[in-house]
Parts: structure tokens; sequence; C-alpha cells
């Protein structure tokens, strides 16, 4: 069943057949992926492509774990001179790495079988909202002035209206005369999130305060 295709060598069907899984598993592999989620489109054109790309490298050098290590290194320095991407982002390229090099070695069905597994089983913690704490997590902005001693001066409105709070950032703004502190909050109830950005408001002066959700894709 888990047979290689290229164990007789590689020949016109076998790349051919090993080509198109690929392209197939790498087009579902961003679909999947997508799911629930905003990928650019450059993004899912890559993923869709990337198996087929890799399949192709690893039938060129025969699967020989030399060029395997300088595959590798090869999307190391992709991954270096890019933008860091989302942990989603991070694991469906694994994914389509390893199922182009599981193609490129010919074990077509050995690919199929792991994307469906490693797929619905990604699909089941999606649809069950596995690890989504974060969601009830935001990110709080506060600019206070540079005589103000931020240390402690809002613990009581925290106290009020957050369940916990952690101090995360401060730095100076405006040429040093505005402090911008950064916290992260998880609110008791969620309806009181102008109650209490009234109340902060209040405390610093009418200056900015910016407050947002923190993302649930967070790079590594």
């Amino acid at each position: 069943m888990f047979n290689s295709l290229l164990a007789g060598g590689l020949t016109a069907q076998s790349f051919l057949i090993c080509t198109a899984v690929s392209l197939v598993l790498g087009l579902l592999t961003a679909l999947c992926f997508s799911f629930r989620a905003s990928f650019s489109k450059s993004f899912c054109l890559t993923l869709a492509i990337l198996p087929a790309i890799v399949q192709v490298i690893i039938m060129m050098v025969s699967g020989s774990i030399g060029a395997g290590v300088a595959v590798a290194g090869t999307f190391s320095l992709v991954r270096f001179r890019s933008e860091p991407g989302t942990a989603r982002q991070i694991a469906a390229l694994f994914l389509a790495v390893a199922l182009g090099i599981a193609l490129g070695m010919g074990y077509a069905v050995l690919a199929g079988v792991f994307f469906l597994i490693v797929t619905l089983f990604f699909l089941l913690l999606t649809l069950v909202g596995f690890g989504g704490g974060r969601d009830t997590q935001r990110d709080l902005r506060i600019t206070i002035p540079e005589s103000m001693d931020y240390e402690g001066v809002f613990d009581d409105l925290f106290a009020e209206y957050t369940t916990s709070h952690s101090l995360e950032r401060v730095r100076t703004t405006n040429m040093g005369t505005l402090y911008e502190i950064r916290y992260t909050i998880v609110l008791k109830d969620e309806k009181q999130l102008k109650a209490i950005m009234d109340e902060l408001r209040t405390r610093n002066g009418n200056l900015t305060i910016v407050c947002g959700r923190v993302s649930t894709e967070s790079a590594l």
C-alpha cells in the first residue's frame, strides 16, 4: 500500500502521477489552512505549488540525505529573509514541504494518508476552539504625561474591570514628553469595555488610548 512509485526508477508516468498528487494536496492544504483565517493571495498560491516544487527537487537528487539538508537550508534562508509569519502559516509550510518530500520519493499514498490525518485533526481543533484562550485577551495601550507615575496608576481600575492584567512594555513618545504603556488584559465582562475606556481616559488626561484583541495567530 505504501510502496514507492519510484521503486522501479523514475518514469514519465510516475512523475506525472506524483506531480498531480502534489498539486492537488498543495491546493487542499491552502484551502484547509485558510479555514477561519485570512491569508494573502501570494501565500495561498505559494502553498499550493510548494509540494510540487519540493517534489521535483527531491526527485532530481534521488532522495539524498545531504541534498535534503541543502533543501532545508535553502528554505531557512528564504524564511530568514522574509517577514515573520504566523504559527498557522509556518505549520502550513512545513506540511507542504513534508508532502513534497514524500511525493519526491514516490510515496503518493503515504502522502495522501498523512495529509488526511493532519488536516482532519487541524480542522477538528479549529472547530472546537482549541487554544482559544487568547481570544479574550486585549492589547491595551495608554498614553500618559511624563509627569505621571505609571507604576500602579491604573491598578484599581484593572481590579474592578479585569480578571487579569500584565504590564508588557513602557516606552517614551513625542520627544520624551509622553509615556506609552502597553498592557495585556482580560475583561470580566466584554460589555464593560467602554466603561473602562472612559475611566482610563479621565485618568490619563484624555490622551490616546488604543485597545484591541490580541491576535490568535501570533508568531512563534
